[in-house]
């Protein structure tokens, strides 16, 4: 989720002007590049408990501390600190990166743009690298999983975000899990560009057909509470009850005539609106209709709706439709690129190899060619179908004649061809296919990371599973 603030105060006009300011995205594919986004758990080393933000008696490590010694270790003006209510709730970086904090202080980088895979490889290590040098003196270590392994969700913090407070009012009130996905889960994403208005409709079908293959494979949360929940992805199930009016494979996207009007209408007229920010707060609007919220109808009552803060809200502008964008939490999401959002965070291979999936079938136009004939085999509902599937069995799901194992090898057979088609070279001349490599195990019958921890549980561990955030730490 994003840090406060685009400051575009421009009035709403028309649907068409929102249409406009998405597609100011479209890019040169010589000017394409990539960034990753990755979340992970702060713990006490020495108890295994979640960092509350502000340090406890007892306890000096904290959330605040970690972001302060990431800025603190750094040379003067690397980092700058990113305010909410005079409070540091992350950093702006150099270039575009930036680190976030999740509602439970799951620590987020936003990376910056990235020529290829290897230089998001080298930032991912530099980045840990920071992590590690401010959590080390504070008795802290962070670990990248899908879903928290042992903490209920009354064990976990809250961070002190403004949008945070009114998320999580509101999210009780549209599906039992939404909590659970605020505090308790983990993702890793990549973000890639489209170079028109067509190739983003082709590469944000196939994304959004994709995305359960994708959790299948990045299946890393087995573990709720301490045992095994009988799930492979157990944030992938929170998915399936959070807010389905805002989640999802909404069916508009595979609609004849879809682009990005019609994108911006679904958004507008069935996303509810969260808030709006206003002289540096959340405004709750929570549940209203950003339709009416553009066209000036806020004032007029809504049965079971509450009216405080309408006045405060104003007139809507571009910049509050930009804050909507990020309130939609789709498998695939649309902004000014497209983010693939439906894996589990897991170790720096699988995280890159995220990455390396989707550039290998989005970055080269014979490989996104044999992508969309892939998925246009198939209805749409076929694949949405999945979502409900996956999170039990991962890869074991049925598909056609096979499992889902079989889709992951035509998949990753075209994403390696996509790769070898770019011919992005490291310093020691290897291409970008290198960093499919646990896929390639995995397609080969090797152990998703969900079924490796199983593994380690019913084996090493003795069904003990407090062993499990020290071993994937960063």
């Amino acid at each position: 989720m994003s840090n406060p603030g685009d400051a575009d105060a421009t009035p709403i006009t028309s649907v068409r002007q929102l249409a406009e300011h998405i597609a100011v995205g479209c890019k040169p594919r010589d000017q394409f590049s990539l960034g990753t986004e990755h979340e992970k758990f702060g713990f006490s080393m020495a108890t295994l408990a979640s960092p509350p933000y502000e340090p406890a008696p007892g306890a000096p490590g904290s959330i605040r501390g970690v972001l302060e010694g990431i800025a603190g270790n750094a040379p003067p003006g690397t980092w700058s600190p990113i305010l909410d209510d005079g409070r540091p709730i992350g950093l702006n970086g150099p270039g575009y990166a930036a680190i976030s904090l999740e509602p439970a202080g799951q620590l987020e980088l936003s990376g910056g743009l990235m020529p290829d895979l290897h230089a998001a490889r080298a930032e991912l290590e530099a980045h840990y690298a920071e992590v590690r040098a401010a959590a080390d003196p504070l008795g802290l270590g962070f670990a990248p999983l899908g879903f928290h392994p042992l903490n209920t969700r009354a064990q976990m913090p809250w961070m002190p975000k403004g949008r945070y407070a009114i998320m999580k009012a509101y999210m009780p009130k549209v599906g039992t899990m939404g909590l659970d996905m605020m505090t308790r889960t983990c993702t890793v994403q990549v973000n890639l560009d489209y170079a028109s208005e067509a190739d983003m409709v082709k590469k944000l079908r196939v994304a959004l057909a994709l995305q359960p293959l994708a959790s299948a494979m990045f299946a890393n949360s087995p573990f709720v509470e301490g045992k095994p929940s009988g799930f492979l992805s157990y944030r992938s199930l929170v998915w399936t009850d959070t807010d389905r009016a805002r989640s999802g494979i909404p069916g508009v996207v595979f609609e004849e005539g879809f682009g990005f009007e019609r994108y911006v209408e679904w958004l507008v007229d069935t996303v509810p609106m969260y808030f709006s920010y206003r002289d540096g707060r959340y405004v709750d609007l929570s549940g209203r209709s950003f339709r009416d919220f553009m066209e000036g109808r806020l004032g007029v009552a809504e049965a079971g709706v509450a009216t405080m803060g309408v006045a405060e809200a104003g007139v809507a502008t571009v910049g509050d439709f930009a804050d909507h964008m990020t309130t939609a939490f789709t498998d695939a999401r649309l902004k000014r690129y497209i983010e693939m959002r439906g894996a589990d965070a897991g170790s720096a291979e699988m995280m890159i190899a995220q990455s390396a999936f989707w550039v290998g079938l989005f970055y080269d136009d014979a490989a996104l060619a044999a992508a969309s004939a892939l998925v246009r085999a198939h209805p749409w509902t076929e694949f949405a179908a999945l979502r409900l599937l996956v999170p039990r069995t991962a890869l074991d799901t049925p598909w056609q004649k096979g499992t889902l194992r079989d889709l992951m090898r035509e998949a990753l057979a075209i994403a390696r061809d996509g790769l070898r088609a770019r011919a992005r070279r490291d310093g020691r001349g290897r291409d970008e296919t290198l960093h499919l490599a646990p896929l390639e195990a995995i397609a080969a019958g090797a152990p998703t990371q969900a079924e490796h921890w199983l593994d380690r549980y019913h084996g090493t561990w003795r069904g003990d599973v407090t062993h499990l955030l020290r071993e994937a730490a960063i």
